[in-house]
């Protein structure tokens, strides 16, 4: 066989509009940060921008400073993994909120490790209740930590975190919550929602290139640290970790991703020169914007109202529609990218999110503008 000749020229991505469940479009600023002289990891210099990105994200997350924060060189379901195995021993037992993809991640890898899981599942577009988690821990007393996801990416359902934060006060369970779409884009305070361990990913709400995963752990999730006796992934040890992006002198753990640390660190700064509230605000008004427009177009969301998510909205595909030819005609004739559903149990959805930059009412226009013409230009094909 001729072998194939080597692709020797400079890719060109086409422009995209990124209005999926992520990542989402940069701030140009923070690609930007990205061309900056690169240090190495072990720089002294670059220690410094490693403690400014730890109290960036503290302030993101609303987390004292007895709290550990820092981001991990992973993706959100590394972060996921890392809460896991790092506050949970095989043969602990944790109860986990099931009502879409990523509460069933969170069963799946505990499973893997040896956790035994209390599922309390819900339909999806639904919140599963916090009375219902509160009943399986009277029921199971033994558990170790409870885990939700604050905001459920495959469905757009908020879960009520700062109530269920308040009734585990007093109890001796860990509170564990996905915060993958909420960081940055809805209201979150890591210390008065009670929260023991959060993770997110940089790529939503925050407004960065995907590859690094926020944390935040309390000081009661960091004495499970300093107590556990089963043996952790190196890669994943909170407390390694701890002695590179926090103590000084830092000890060598892994080789920084450099370019991504400094792209995180403007997309951190602009979070706080937006302020948090009011970047909050944005993304409500966004999203409620984008939500209303889809309901002026005869569409239906699959989150109940009063738990529909801003930063990610799940529209029902209607009857009759291809939901795959939607989304491709919106790719190639608008240059828009939105999600499907995601997982064999995921109903016929599109995943629309306005997250980051894109959370504007301009964004949701073009959104609108390009499935009203795209659900028109299907309905003709389907008469003729």
């Amino acid at each position: 066989m001729t072998p194939s000749p080597l692709p020797l020229n400079q890719i060109d991505p086409p422009r995209r509009l990124l209005c999926g469940p992520g990542p989402t479009n940069p701030d140009p600023r923070v690609l930007d940060a990205m061309r900056r002289p690169m240090l190495g990891h072990l720089d002294p210099d670059m220690h410094e921008i490693l403690l400014e990105v730890a109290e960036l994200l503290r302030r993101t997350w609303g987390a004292s400073d007895a709290a550990l924060v820092f981001p991990l060189s992973a993706t959100g379901t590394s972060a996921m993994e890392a809460g896991i195995v790092n506050l949970l021993a095989p043969g602990e037992t944790v109860i986990v909120a099931e009502c879409g993809f990523f509460g069933r991640r969170i069963a799946e890898i505990a499973r893997r490790h040896g956790v035994h899981v209390v599922d309390v599942e819900s339909d999806w577009g639904e919140a599963v209740a916090n009375e219902r988690l509160l009943r399986a821990l009277d029921e199971h007393p033994e558990a170790s930590m409870v885990a939700v996801v604050h905001a459920e990416t495959s469905t757009g359902v908020e879960h009520p975190l700062e109530p269920l934060g308040a009734a585990l006060r007093g109890r001796d369970v860990l509170l564990m919550a996905d915060c993958v779409t909420s960081l940055g884009g809805i209201e979150l305070d890591f210390d008065r929602f009670g929260i023991d361990y959060a993770f997110a990913c940089t790529q939503k709400c925050l407004g960065a290139p995907p590859g690094m995963a926020p944390v935040a752990l309390s000081e009661r999730a960091q004495r499970r640290l300093v107590d556990r006796t089963h043996v952790v992934p190196f890669s994943l040890d909170f407390e390694l970790l701890r002695r590179y992006w926090i103590e000084r002198p830092a000890a060598y753990h892994h080789t920084a991703p450099i370019l991504h640390i400094y792209a995180l660190h403007e997309a951190l700064r602009l979070v706080q020169l937006e302020g948090l509230e009011a970047r909050w605000r944005r993304h409500r008004a966004a999203g409620s914007y984008l939500q209303q427009g889809l309901r002026g177009l005869g569409l239906e969301l699959l989150a109940e109202p009063w738990r529909q998510l801003a930063p990610l909205t799940a529209v029902r595909v209607p009857e009759g529609v291809d939901r795959a030819s939607v989304q491709t005609r919106l790719l190639r004739d608008h240059g828009i990218e939105v999600g499907g559903g995601l997982g064999p149990d995921a109903p016929s959805i599109w995943r629309i999110g306005l997250m980051g930059p894109n959370a504007t009412e301009e964004t949701a226009d073009t959104v609108l503008g390009a499935f009203e013409a795209t659900l028109a230009r299907s309905a003709t094909l389907a008469a003729v």
